[in-house]
């Protein structure tokens, strides 16, 4: 094997395509109780080469995400937008996992910023290696998966596999 996996330096981003870069930027920053960090139109000639759309121009913003990685939010500005279906079992669909230590909280947090649940509510994972864990999904305004995974309190027992 040619690669070296010590060249990975970490995540830097997650990346997220949608219909209206303003409604996103007001949903994350709604459910994450944070501001825009740099928004801007991005439209230099690098971006057909590196986007497969020649001559592409896209509305971006970043926003934090708890500890510090980044979620770039990127409208492209092209007609040829179709929404991917919502159901998280196709392939290629993606969702954000977001730890948090009061799940009930946050979940209603997201519902009040806009987000869609899934879920019933938090629910209970009672086997296997996430035991004890509380998770629940919804999706934001263009239907990306956001999961809120909550680990057991250090006097429950767990399988998790997950780092504190």
């Amino acid at each position: 094997m040619d690669s070296n996996p010590e060249a990975l330096t970490g995540l830097h981003h997650i990346g997220i395509s949608v219909q209206d870069v303003n409604r996103s930027v007001a949903f994350w920053s709604a459910f994450l109780g944070v501001q825009s960090k740099w928004r801007r139109r991005l439209d230099g000639p690098y971006l057909g080469d590196l986007t497969g759309y020649q001559g592409i121009e896209i509305e971006a913003a970043f926003i934090e995400l708890p500890n510090g990685t980044l979620l770039e939010i990127l409208e492209y500005q092209t007609e040829a937008k179709v929404p991917n279906p919502e159901t998280t079992a196709n392939p290629g669909n993606v969702h954000i996992c977001l730890g948090t230590d009061d799940i009930a909280a946050v979940w209603e947090r997201a519902i009040r910023a806009g987000a869609r649940p899934v879920s019933p509510g938090p629910v209970a994972i009672t086997t296997g290696p996430n035991e004890g864990t509380v998770a629940c999904y919804l999706r934001d305004p263009d239907g990306i998966t956001i999961e809120l995974f909550q680990l057991p309190t250090p006097e429950e027992p767990t399988g998790c596999w997950s780092p504190r």
